[in-house]
């Protein structure tokens, strides 16, 4: 029988650590590269010639803290006192990470398996070798493991989501909006705003599908369930923006009542980025037929696939560069802006058009009281965009929202005097075609008429200018004038005390409204809270028509019955899942499964 080989503490310089088998038996083993060797090996001279070949004498380590430190009881924790993860937890972190980057990018789950892994081995056999393929093979990515490692992400962000909601200082902000996916599925999506630490976060909460009907009351109790399930009790929301039909999410719906009625003090605000449908209904009958016109044509062209053919060959051969016709929509808002100018710049070629295909559309559409009508259309509904695209961001809250509007509304009696001297300067394309003193007060009646009923619906709808006189401090603390506060107003001397400081005065300066606020937490905790009462309320259901836009891409003929809800959530969410704790989660349960 040969002597057996004893482990020596030195070898550590070479990166080995000590298994010892059931016998007793005590072979060397690679903390770099897992392998194990036999106890033969266990020498300086093997050891070194492994160490320096296959890790190209790799220094960095230091030899007294290898000496000393306890030899753990199993290989894994071995590995992970050394700072080197193992075979198995490498496997995993590169499986996740995949996944993670699958969900970011929306892309279907069999991808990793059908395109990706083979792509990986072929090019780990012709650049690395057959020993680097061997490892990439073990990688799970499966259409299962995709799913379910996306699935767990989503636990996870969710869970920090949660943690943040019930550590937030101040009731939370949620946004809420429905639509229908391609499955005629009605989809009910909720994003959510609070505070944490120093700053205000916007983040995904959830999207859930309505089963049945597609009542106020059904998206109350599916928006209800899901705190309960979570054991948060709805009174944490101090605000909710909806959008949507107004039977089922508008403000005298079931929804907002039923809601009411469980959080009697809760703010329920529409969303600020629907002016066009307001306009739409305040048109005159002229105008409302010039736009059902417009409606018509783009439907004769789109909508038969001959026609939409016909008409790209039309444009190519009159040597006139393409442009794409968009449908209309009532969810996507913006959509009846961009028409109504399409169809003024290519008027004249969309007449020949509806000529060559001797369209009954061609009396209507080539009238001059028509082609006025549309001019005023298009130059109002791109005044309509720019605003809605001035309110779309992050961050957006209701007094900048209202601000916006405001100052919109403001613009109308200036229009209305230009247009009372037949001057049609903010009017560009119906500038262009007007002709005559007939024409300019024919339509000029008609425009006035249409921007008086428009100013007085904007106020009532949208309540312009809702910050009172004595809470405009929130906008600038500075330069707001103390005497509009009543004497009694317990924060006065808070707010005199701000004032004074010349570093806060610095501070607003040089950071965003909602940041400031929230960085006074800690020294004036009065006027920060009711600060951010004001500035937390979302404003528009933005980031949910962003969502929308990301249901598309999951939502496929091939992937329609998949559910998307844990996707969409680790595609949009800013925050990162924690995957340490997951792999270390999944191990755990591995070992006590065996």
């Amino acid at each position: 029988m040969s002597k057996k080989r004893k482990w020596d503490d030195d070898y550590v310089r070479y990166w080995f650590t000590c298994t010892t088998e059931v016998d007793g038996t005590q072979r060397p083993q690679c903390v770099l590269c897992n392998s194990i060797f036999s106890n033969a090996d266990l020498r300086p001279s093997k050891l070194s010639d492994h160490f320096n070949r296959q890790h190209g004498g790799v220094g960095g380590h230091d030899l007294n803290s290898l000496k000393h430190m306890p030899a753990p009881s199993n290989q894994r924790e071995t590995l992970k006192a050394f700072g080197v993860a193992s075979h198995e937890d490498a496997l995993l972190q590169a499986s996740y990470q995949f996944a993670y980057l699958c969900a970011k990018e929306k892309n279907p789950h069999t991808i990793a398996e059908k395109l990706v892994k083979p792509c990986a081995l072929e090019i780990a056999q012709i650049v690395l070798g057959p020993d680097a393929q061997k490892k990439l093979q073990q990688v799970p990515l499966s259409d299962d493991v995709i799913h379910s490692r996306i699935d767990e992400m989503s636990q996870d962000i969710l869970q920090q989501v949660l943690e943040d909601i019930k550590a937030s200082p101040l009731k939370v902000g949620v946004q809420l909006a429905e639509t229908t996916d391609m499955d005629d599925c009605s989809q009910l999506m909720a994003f959510v705003r609070y505070i944490k630490e120093r700053e205000i976060v916007e983040e995904f909460l959830f999207c859930e599908p309505l089963q049945l009907t597609m009542k106020g009351k059904d998206a109350f109790n599916l928006f209800r369930d899901f705190f309960l399930k979570h054991k948060i009790a709805l009174d944490v929301c101090g605000s909710v923006c909806t959008d949507g039909a107004s039977s089922m999410l508008g403000e005298n719906s079931e929804f907002v009542a039923c809601v009411k009625k469980e959080v009697p003090h809760i703010v329920i605000t529409h969303c600020l980025l629907n002016p066009h449908e307001l306009v739409t209904k305040t048109l005159p009958t002229k105008l409302r037929d010039a736009l059902f016109t417009v409606v018509r044509v783009i439907n004769f062209i789109k909508g038969r696939a001959p026609n939409h053919r016909l008409f790209q060959a039309f444009f190519e051969e009159i040597g006139i560069e393409y442009s794409v016709l968009l449908f209309h929509t009532e969810m996507r808002w913006l959509s009846r802006g961009q028409i109504l100018t399409h169809i003024f710049e290519m008027y004249e070629e969309i007449n020949q058009f509806l000529h060559h295909q001797s369209s009954n559309l061609v009396d209507g559409f080539e009238n001059k009281e028509f082609k006025v009508h549309l001019a005023y259309l298009a130059d109002l509904f791109k005044h309509l965009n720019e605003l809605s695209a001035s309110m779309q961001r992050t961050g957006m809250n209701t007094v900048s929202a209202r601000e916006k509007l405001s100052a919109f509304v403001r613009k109308f009696p200036f229009w209305l005097k230009r247009i009372e001297k037949r001057n049609f300067t903010n009017f560009p394309f119906l500038e262009e075609i007007i002709v005559s003193d007939n024409e300019a007060a024919s339509i000029g009646a008609e425009i006035t008429l249409h921007l008086q009923q428009l100013n007085s619906f904007f106020h009532g709808y949208f309540s312009v200018g809702d910050l009172d006189e004595a809470s405009k401090w929130i906008l600038d603390p500075f330069l707001f004038n103390l005497d509009f506060v009543d004497d009694g107003y317990l924060m006065k001397n808070d707010l005199a005390e701000l004032r004074a400081s010349g570093q806060i005065l610095m501070e607003f300066e040089t950071m965003k409204l909602e940041d400031f606020w929230c960085a006074q937490f800690t020294v004036f905790p009065s006027l920060a809270k009711t600060a951010l009462q004001i500035l937390v309320p979302f404003a528009t259901t933005y980031l949910c028509e962003l969502g929308f836009s990301s249901l598309l891409h999951f939502k496929t003929k091939s992937r329609s019955c998949f559910n998307m809800n844990d996707d969409i959530r680790v595609a949009i969410s800013k925050k990162v899942p924690r995957f340490s704790d997951i792999i270390e989660q999944k191990l755990q349960l591995q070992q006590k499964s065996l």
